[in-house]
């Protein structure tokens, strides 16, 4: 598959930190890919790229208003991702409950302790 004809999808999308910084600022207000510029330090090329990635991915869309194209966030598709963090945030939750539980009952010497021993160090 060509990269031209290649969609990302949500978690690809998020992967990178200015696509993320981006999200945050079009969460605000609809900005034109120069007012989204003036915020990093790289080259509106860099910054149009991952408006595309972001595109692609249905995180936002542009709007012709005048001779400038605005960008909006749309936020739709990070459901996906808050129903996947909820099962993390579920299973995390419940085994910190389940541990809380034994040390409050002092059944924490039941939980299997695996001491390793560090390597020598070479004087």
């Amino acid at each position: 598959m060509s990269t031209s004809a290649e969609k990302y999808d949500v978690f690809q999308a998020i992967a990178d930190p200015t696509r993320r910084k981006v999200l945050r600022l079009l969460a605000e207000e609809e900005l034109p890919i120069s007012e989204i510029t003036s915020h990093f330090s790289m080259s509106r090329t860099a910054i149009a790229k991952h408006l595309h990635i972001l595109s692609e991915a249905q995180l936002v869309s542009g709007r012709k208003v005048g001779r400038e194209k605005r960008f909006r966030l749309q936020p739709e598709p990070l459901t996906e991702l808050k129903q996947w963090l909820s099962f993390y945030e579920q299973f995390w939750g419940n085994k910190l409950s389940m541990l809380k539980h034994m040390v409050e009952n002092g059944e924490a010497s039941s939980l299997k302790v695996v001491e390793t021993e560090l390597p020598k160090q070479d004087k």
